[in-house]
Parts: structure tokens; C-alpha cells; sequence
């Protein structure tokens, strides 16, 4: 691995179809990210209601929701928690513009605000269909919330309430963000270059 800002060469293995290592370029160290969910668990207590339920998009923001949730416990609130199994992706790198459940929806959302959790807001696909999903399902009302924005791909008009950080169109992992279900584990958030 190597410094800040710096490439790393991630794990043999780590690599899709067989194809060698990969290098992943750092974007955003871990204690950048750390310092912005802070921030956001202190903009997400001054706006919204006090009982609050937080929906994790899973798998992608499994790490970003952990963080967030206890940094909204810091900030005062005591949210509860679910999540929801979405996809959208498959082993690529490129949304299929198809959004589909994986499993079953949260069972204690109806007549709860609830906060959105996602990992990326690309197409806008994801986030639109999911909060779409869960007003039909019965929550009072959907804030969103994505820990990172990639605007130049939006596709769907889908407005986000709170944003981690704005990123261009490139191809991201680690934070719990993977792809083909590699780098996952990475405590940084890198752009995966060939």
C-alpha cells in the first residue's frame, strides 16, 4: 500500500475475471470520511424528527449506515434501524437500469420517518425506485442520504437531502462499496483503475 492520495496495489485475488491485481487510486482517506459522517449526523439532528428510522441499502452502504448511526446516536438521536437488500449493479461496473428487492422489505417502516441510506447516487435510479418503495409501503415521510453524488450520471431526477461527498464518474470501492464483491473491506475509498 502506499501513502495518502497515493495508488495501491490491491490484493492478488482482489481482481475480476482472472484479469491480475488491480490498482486502486485513494480518493478519500478514513479519517476524511470519518470527519464527514460527523458532520452529517450533526446536519441530520438539526433537520429531521428525533425518531427516526434508518433504511441501509445493503451491501453498499453497510459501513456508511454502521458509521452514521452511531454518529446520530453522538449527535443525540436514538434511531432504529433496518435495511434493504437492492440492486442494480450484478457483477458490473455499469448499472443495469434495472432496480430489484433482494429478500423482504423492513417490517417496522409504516407511519415512521425514515432516512434513506445509499452508498452512491449515480443514475438516481436506485434511491427514486427505493423511496418510492418504501411511501407505498407506509413510511410517513423519506429523507435521503448518500455518502457519495456523482451527478454527471444522473439519469432519473432524484433529489438527495444530505450528501457525503461529490465525486466525477468514476469507477469506486472500498467503505463497504465493492466491485464484482471485492474491496469491500478497504477503510479508504479509492477509484479502481485497469
Amino acid at each position: 500500500m502506499s501513502g495518502p492520495g497515493g495508488p495501491a496495489a490491491v490484493g492478488r485475488g482482489d481482481s475480476a475475471s482472472g484479469e491480475g491485481e488491480r490498482t486502486v487510486v485513494r480518493l478519500f482517506e478514513a479519517e476524511t470520511i470519518a470527519r464527514r459522517v460527523e458532520e452529517l449526523a450533526a446536519a441530520i439532528a438539526a433537520t429531521l424528527p428525533p425518531e427516526l428510522t434508518v433504511v441501509g441499502l445493503l451491501k453498499g452502504a453497510f459501513v456508511f449506515t454502521a458509521d452514521l448511526v452511531r454518529a446520530l446516536d453522538r449527535a443525540g438521536m436514538r434511531p432504529r434501524v433496518e435495511f434493504l437488500q437492492v440492486s442494480s449493479y450484478g457483477l458490473g461496473t455499469e448499472s443495469s437500469g434495472t432496480v430489484k428487492v433482494i429478500g423482504e422489505m423492513p417490517g417496522s417502516i409504516g407511519g415512521r420517518d425514515v432516512l434513506l441510506v445509499d452508498d452512491i447516487q449515480d443514475t438516481g435510479r436506485t434511491l427514486a425506485w427505493t423511496r418510492a418503495l418504501l411511501l407505498e409501503h407506509g413510511a410517513a415521510r423519506v429523507w435521503t442520504c448518500a455518502l457519495l453524488d456523482k451527478p454527471s450520471r444522473r439519469v432519473v431526477e432524484s433529489r438527495l437531502d444530505f450528501v457525503g461527498f461529490e465525486i466525477p464518474d468514476v469507477f469506486v470501492v472500498g467503505y463497504g462499496i465493492d466491485w464484482a464483491e471485492r474491496f469491500r473491506h478497504l477503510p479508504w475509498i479509492g477509484r479502481v483503475e485497469s
